[in-house]
C-alpha cells in the first residue's frame, strides 16, 4: 500500500507553456482518486508526472514519505493503464497479461498461477488463448487492467481507460474496475473527462480547469457544495442552471422577481455585497417543481422549447429572459406539444448564489 503527496507541483514545458499550477493533494493508502476536467486542463499531465513519464518542473512528489521526483517509473512502484489498451496484437491474452512477469524471469509455474488468478478476477479465464483482435473492447480493457494488477504494485494509474468503449460497456467496466480496486486494495489515480465516471467511482474527486485545481472533495461535497460556478456547472447532468441577479439589501432581484432571503447566515454574507452588485443564481434541473406540486420557493415562468423523454425522467429545455435553462420533470408531467409556457418553483434551500466577478460561491 502506498500514500502519495503532491506538494506545489508545477509543469512548465520548454516553450514556456504551463500545464499544471501548484497542484497539492495528499492521497491515502488504498484511496480511489479521480482527476476530472475538460480537455487540456492538466489532468493527464499530472498523472504522467506521478508515473515518471513527465518531469516535475517545480514541487515535490512523495511516495510513502520519500521524495520520488527523480525515481524511474519502475522504482516508483506504479502500473499504468492507457486509453489505447497498448496490447501486443501477436500475443495471446495469457502472454499479454504475463508479459511483465516474463521480463522478470519468473518460473513458468509461478507465472501460470498468477495469470490464472488474475484471469479469474477479471472473468478472462475462457479467453486466455485468444488474440486481442478476437476480443470485444471491454474484454481488451480487462486484459490491459490484468497486465497492470498482476505486477502487485501499490499504485495504479489509469488514463481515460474507458473512453474507447460504447455507453453500455462503460457502465459495465466502471463497476468492474471498482470491484477490482476493492479486491486488490491498491491506491488508484484515475483520469477522465466524464463527470459521471468521476461521481460513480471516486472516493474523492479533483476538478481541474486550465491547469488549476478548482476543488477536491467527495462526490457528495462537489455536488451539494461546489466552490464556484465551474465546479457547479461541471458536476451534475444536466448541468446547473445559472441566471443573473442583483443584490439589494437582504433581497435578490432576478429579472424583476424578488426573492426574500430570511436566513440570518445568508443575510450576513450578503451584507458584504454592495447594493446593485451583480450575482449569479444557480439551481439544479432536478430541484425544480411544477406549480401543481405547490412547492414554496422562487417562482419562475419560462418559454418551453423542447422536451426529452429519458424513461425514468424527462428534460424540459426552456428560455427565461433570453437565457437557456433545463429542468427535470416526472415523465408523466411532460407538457403537450402546444404548451408555450411552463411555471415552476425552486425551493429556497436549493438555490445557490455565486459572485458574478469571481464565480466563487456566496451561499
Amino acid at each position: 500500500m502506498s500514500e502519495l503527496v503532491l506538494k506545489d507541483v508545477n509543469k512548465i514545458y520548454p516553450n514556456g507553456f504551463q500545464a499544471v499550477y501548484d497542484f497539492n493533494i495528499s492521497i491515502k493508502n488504498g484511496e480511489f482518486i479521480v482527476l476530472v476536467g475538460p480537455s487540456g486542463c492538466g489532468k493527464s499531465t499530472t498523472l504522467r508526472m506521478i508515473a515518471g513519464l513527465e518531469d516535475i518542473t517545480k514541487g515535490e512528489l512523495l511516495i510513502n514519505d520519500k521524495i520520488a521526483n527523480q525515481k524511474t517509473p519502475k522504482e516508483r512502484g506504479v502500473a499504468m493503464v492507457f486509453q489505447s489498451y497498448a496490447l501486443y496484437p501477436q500475443l495471446s491474452v495469457f502472454d499479454n497479461i504475463a508479459f511483465g512477469l516474463n521480463l522478470q524471469g519468473l518460473d513458468e509455474d509461478i507465472i501460470e498461477e498468477k495469470v490464472n488468478q488474475v484471469a479469474k478476477i477479471l472473468g478472462l479465464t475462457d479467453y486466455l488463448d485468444r488474440k486481442p483482435r478476437e476480443l470485444s473492447g471491454g474484454q481488451r480493457q480487462r486484459v490491459a487492467v490484468g497486465r497492470a494488477i498482476i505486477r502487485k504494485v501499490d499504485i495504479f494509474l489509469m488514463d481515460e481507460p474507458l473512453s474507447n468503449l460504447d455507453a453500455k460497456q462503460r457502465v459495465t467496466m466502471r463497476s468492474e474496475i471498482i470491484d477490482i480496486h476493492r479486491k486488490v486494495g491498491a491506491t488508484t489515480i484515475y483520469v477522465t473527462h466524464d463527470q459521471t465516471e468521476a461521481m460513480t467511482m471516486a472516493d474523492r474527486i479533483v476538478v481541474m480547469k486550465d491547469g488549476y485545481v478548482q476543488q477536491i472533495g467527495t462526490p457528495e461535497e462537489l455536488y451539494f457544495h461546489p466552490v464556484n460556478t465551474f465546479v457547479a456547472g461541471f458536476i451534475g447532468e444536466p448541468p446547473m442552471n445559472f441566471i443573473e441577479g442583483v443584490v439589494k439589501g437582504k433581497f435578490l432581484f432576478v429579472n424583476g422577481l424578488e426573492l426574500p432571503l430570511e436566513i440570518d447566515q445568508v443575510s450576513k454574507k450578503l451584507h458584504d455585497l454592495k447594493d446593485g452588485e451583480k450575482v449569479i443564481m444557480g439551481f439544479r434541473p432536478e430541484d425544480s417543481y411544477l406549480d401543481k406540486y405547490n412547492k414554496a420557493g422562487l417562482k419562475l415562468e419560462a418559454s418551453l422549447e423542447l422536451t426529452e423523454l429519458l424513461g425514468d425522467n424527462a428534460n424540459a429545455y426552456l428560455t427565461y429572459s433570453g437565457q437557456n435553462i433545463i429542468i427535470k420533470l416526472n415523465p408523466h408531467d411532460i407538457p403537450s406539444k402546444d404548451t408555450k409556457k411552463i411555471s415552476f418553483s425552486i425551493p429556497f434551500e436549493n438555490i445557490y448564489l455565486f459572485d458574478s466577478k469571481t464565480g466563487n460561491v456566496i451561499l
